[in-house]
């Protein structure tokens, strides 16, 4: 206390003599009641930094906290692209063995069809043999047809382009005919017949064209 009073005298000189005892004793507690203000003013500085101190220290907590969820984002991100990664290579591998049946086994179910025409084209020597020619004809029909149901069932048909109009997707020309009963400039002939699957020019059809003649 006394060293309180004489640091504060320092700071703030009084003339004690010239002070009655009623103004000395307000004197000395207006000095201690400065020093105190002081202290406290010096205490709540101090105070001021421990709270600053534990602000940074949440603070750094807060951004190392986050850090860790950015981490353990970044890592289930990766898992997941490692596993999409090996699911695409797994869906593209199964699809390229699946276009590659396709293209194997695809005419599969034609194939069976057509062995059964072979079948009975095998049987036709039996015919002849047994039955004659005029038998043999009728069998040689009956596997036309049955062939051709073949190609039916598949979407593969026969053209007919008799009497129409020349197709460049569609025809070949391979020679030319006198126009009779058809319109010159016409298809007149089938050298060979011509095919389509399902709609698709598979095999040209070698055609003749009808010209005038000079008799018309």
């Amino acid at each position: 206390m006394a060293v309180r009073f004489l640091t504060a005298t320092r700071r703030y000189p009084i003339d004690l003599c010239r002070l009655t005892p009623t103004a000395v004793t307000r004197s000395v507690v207006g000095l201690f009641s400065t020093a105190a203000e002081q202290r406290s003013g010096d205490d709540c500085h101090g105070d001021d930094g421990d709270d600053d101190h534990r602000h940074s220290v949440t603070h750094v907590r807060t951004l190392e906290m986050r850090a860790r969820k950015l981490e353990e984002q970044v890592h289930d991100l990766t898992e997941r692209y490692k596993r999409a990664i090996a699911d695409s290579d797994n869906v593209r591998r199964r699809t390229q063995k699946f276009v590659e049946d396709a293209k194997q086994f695809g005419i599969q179910s034609f194939c069976r069809d057509i062995v059964e025409v072979a079948d009975l084209i095998e049987k036709s020597a039996e015919v002849e043999e047994r039955d004659g020619v005029q038998q043999l004809t009728q069998y040689l029909a009956h596997i036309q047809g049955r062939l051709q149901d073949v190609f039916t069932k598949h979407g593969l048909e026969k053209m007919s382009p008799v009497g129409a109009t020349y197709d460049p997707y569609q025809h070949e020309i391979v020679c030319h005919t006198p126009a009779e009963g058809v319109e010159p400039g016409s298809i007149a002939v089938v050298k060979q017949d011509g095919y389509m699957l399902h709609g698709r020019t598979i095999r040209h059809a070698h055609v003749g064209i009808a010209v005038k003649t000079q008799e018309q």
